[in-house]
């Protein structure tokens, strides 16, 4: 008698189905949500610099290159063109003001010169007998003046006389009235005289300085034009050292050409160009400082000059102190431009990292040292051996400052 077999539930196929299922879905979960989707890059760790971030003192300073140059500079210009004639001085040497350094000669302004003094001297000789003239005619004026208040004087003594005699009854009606008319026409002629004079006089004056001041132009104009001829003789405009002159004799140099310079030996200056980023933080009164000899030299910038080329501005930087001896015009001396004080600072080191990041993240190592990991950061101020670090890494932590041309910006960088 057969019997009825119960089918199971739970069969070893169905159980393995149920499991591959249940794996496959908990597969999918994992690449869905868990799964590590970093991109990543194998690296030899003895190819890169690692570091570690510290918390240290920090100050913000750039190098710059000085070149020293003396304090004052005269730069000597031809002010007029012309060939070389003379030479008194040769480069290097040390002049008094005012010795002469060399001669041009310019034909066109020594003619030029010639034609104009002949010139203002005849109009000074015109001016000069217009002046002798007017003072002939006011002498004369004067002396015919001086001869009517003779007759004036003449007549009214006769008429005075007269009359007292013909009030006396002594002398008849016709000679005191012909002494009368005598003495008043004096007087009118007298009166006449004496207004010429005035008028004339006033006129001559005006004349005169009208002349005096013809003549003292004139007179400037010739000592300009001798001023202008002078002007072919260099002479040195303040004492120091002859400094970039090679002058040969024969050669012609155009107007307004350098010729050369005169260094005051009074003491030195460092001039710098400093990239167009610094700008805006660069100002009068900043300070630098340079290591010469052993000792440390501090310096301040005393001028900005505004211009900017290729990139660069240039300042003039003074020294507050002592000056190194044995420093030479034209050396070169790396400065440290200061642009912070001293403080306290999370600092990394300088390295290639930054060119490819600009700052904005860096590798950092994970704690097992077995890989490294991209995190953003926050980079401040800098020098030419540390970066300031304001937010991103801490104390203690290692960082991969070299390069990172070669890792295509991975998240993970797996150490082999």
């Amino acid at each position: 008698m057969d019997r009825v077999i119960k089918k199971k539930k739970w069969t070893v196929k169905k159980i393995l189905t149920i499991a591959g299922i249940s794996a496959f879905g908990l597969f999918i979960i994992y690449l869905l949500f868990f799964r590590d989707t970093s991109s990543r890059l194998y690296v030899d760790k003895d190819k890169m610099t690692i570091a570690s971030v510290t918390q240290g003192r920090f100050q913000e300073f750039i190098p710059v290159d000085g070149i020293v140059q003396p304090v004052v500079t005269i730069y000597l210009d031809a002010v007029f063109g012309g060939r070389v004639e003379e030479i008194y001085q040769r480069d290097g040497a040390l002049l008094e003001e005012g010795e002469k350094i060399l001669r041009l000669s310019n034909a066109q302004i020594e003619m030029n010169y010639m034609q104009q003094e002949n010139t203002a001297l005849e109009v000074l000789d015109r001016y000069q007998n217009t002046r002798l003239n007017l003072e002939r005619n006011l002498f004369s004026l004067e002396r015919q003046l001086a001869d009517l208040e003779y007759r004036l004087d003449i007549a009214k003594k006769d008429y005075e006389r007269k009359r007292s005699f013909y009030e006396q009854g002594v002398i008849s009606d016709e000679k005191y009235e012909n002494a009368h008319r005598e003495y008043h026409f004096a007087q009118r002629h007298y009166d006449i005289g004496l207004r010429t004079l005035q008028h004339d006089s006033l006129y001559v004056s005006t004349q005169m300085d009208q002349i005096n001041e013809s003549i003292d132009r004139v007179q400037a104009n010739m000592g300009m034009l001798h001023t202008t001829l002078e002007a072919l003789t260099i002479r040195a405009p303040i004492g120091g050292q002859l400094s970039s002159f090679n002058a040969e004799r024969g050669e012609t140099r155009a107007a307004g050409e350098n010729l050369g310079q005169i260094d005051v030996l009074d003491g030195y200056k460092l001039r710098a160009r400093i990239d167009e980023r610094y700008v805006n933080r660069t100002y009068v009164g900043q300070p630098a400082s340079f290591e010469y000899g052993g000792n440390t030299y501090e310096m301040e910038i005393n001028k900005i000059y505004s211009n900017i080329t290729g990139g660069a501005f240039e300042v003039d930087l003074q020294f507050n102190g002592d000056e190194p001896s044995g420093i030479r015009r034209g050396q070169t001396i790396q400065l440290r431009l200061q642009f912070s004080g001293v403080a306290d600072a999370i600092i990394i080191p300088r390295g290639g990292f930054y060119q490819s990041t600009g700052g904005n993240w860096i590798y950092v190592v994970d704690p097992s040292g077995s890989q490294a990991v991209r995190r953003p950061i926050r980079i401040g101020r800098q020098n030419i051996h540390h970066y300031e670090v304001l937010d991103g890494i801490e104390p203690g932590e290692r960082v991969i400052v070299s390069s990172y041309d070669t890792y295509g910006g991975r998240d993970r960088l797996i150490f082999r």
